[in-house]
């Protein structure tokens, strides 16, 4: 490794300044309430509604506990039909609520699942179609929508990348019954660790909001068995700060992503994710596979000795991982398992300078 080169991980956390942190920070060192849905949570609920223009929502400690919550919320018992190609907290949220997986392959295009193929999977276990917005690009939810409104099935969104995004002017945060967000510190906006989820009906996700204080009703009586699953105060004024500022974070994310389009498409044995006309992207990753360029471990390797972190992401598919291999019989996701073995995400942060851009593809051309 060249130790002179200056290092570019594969993220880093935007933050606002220190100043503005502790300004909107010092109420609530004032008032020492630091949990328990504060002020600060309840300012930043409205702000959210507001960006993502839905009327329902609920703050989580994180994405993973926003997304097992979510599901406990509506107790069901059977199947679901999901995707391994994603991050294993999505396929742990499901088993862990008792719920049995049922996987279904990817599209080549865009690595999100394939809606062709969830019908065939369908059976009277089946009650919900949880699916992946993957790399911020989203999932064909008008598709998804009908397949889910036919077989009488719950649609939910991981949407952990897709934050901000829209398609035709709908948000992701308005799509199938419930999406949830999650905000750790290394998405496009973060409230250092955290979860969002968005949800239409009141009545359906009507637990949800206890569940996440151990299930209380009130001081004395608690009718669900919850858990503790609230953001603190320190996480919901680090979400006002960055919320202000996300637009223009995004936008500093573009100008490295049109860099990378700019110098790596129409490459032999590069493949480039399409950006739809119709979709307003928040450049979370900028996933890149190769196919015939060079060996995607070697991209890395030669990367690396240029003090460059690049991630193989999402690699291995969920269905590859020690704790889930065989556990679901024999399952072929051939596209899925062909671009875990081929895909390497980039370097994406809005700190990134254009210069930062090149040097990265300087090396992989090279």
């Amino acid at each position: 490794m060249n130790s002179s080169e200056s290092r570019i991980n594969v993220t880093k956390s935007s933050m606002p300044s220190f100043e503005e942190y502790m300004e909107e920070l010092k109420p609530v060192w004032d008032s020492r309430w630091l949990s328990n849905r504060g002020a600060a949570s309840v300012k930043f609920e409205d702000m959210l509604k507001s960006y993502l223009n839905v009327e329902n929502l609920c703050l989580f400690a994180n994405g993973h506990v926003a997304m097992e919550v979510l599901l406990n919320a509506l107790y069901l018992k059977g199947e679901v039909i999901t995707t391994a190609y994603t991050h294993c907290s999505t396929t742990h949220a499901i088993v862990r609520n008792g719920l049995t997986p049922v996987f279904v392959d990817i599209n080549e295009s865009d690595y999100q699942i394939n809606p062709e193929l969830i019908e065939e999977k369908i059976t009277d276990k089946t009650v919900a179609i949880v699916a992946t917005h993957v790399y911020g690009f989203l999932c064909d939810n008008e598709a998804l929508t009908r397949i889910a409104k036919k077989h009488n099935l719950l649609l939910i969104y991981d949407a952990a990348h897709a934050f901000g995004v829209y398609k035709d002017g709908v948000s992701s945060a308005s799509m199938g019954d419930a999406a949830m967000f999650s905000t750790h510190a290394t998405k496009a906006f973060h409230t250092i660790e955290g979860g969002i989820v968005c949800y239409k009906d009141m009545e359906m996700f009507k637990a949800m909001p206890k569940l996440v204080n151990f299930g209380f009703t009130s001081q004395e009586e608690v009718d669900y068995i919850g858990t503790n699953a609230r953001m603190n105060e320190f996480e919901a004024v680090m979400g006002i700060c960055n919320l202000r500022h996300l637009d223009e974070e995004i936008a500093k994310r573009k100008a490295v992503g049109d860099r990378y389009y700019e110098r790596l498409s129409g490459v032999k044995g590069i493949k480039l994710n399409e950006i739809p006309s119709d979709l307003k992207w928040n450049y979370a990753y900028f996933p890149v596979v190769f196919d015939g360029f060079k060996n995607r471990d070697q991209v890395k390797a030669e990367l690396e000795q240029h003090n460059i972190f690049a991630r193989k992401y999402f690699y291995p598919i969920t269905t590859q991982l020690a704790c889930y291999k065989g556990a679901y019989g024999t399952v072929d996701l051939p596209v899925a398992s062909y671009v875990a073995d081929h895909v390497l995400t980039l370097p994406m942060y809005a700190d990134m300078t254009v210069e930062d851009a090149d040097r990265i593809c300087d090396v992989i051309l090279g």
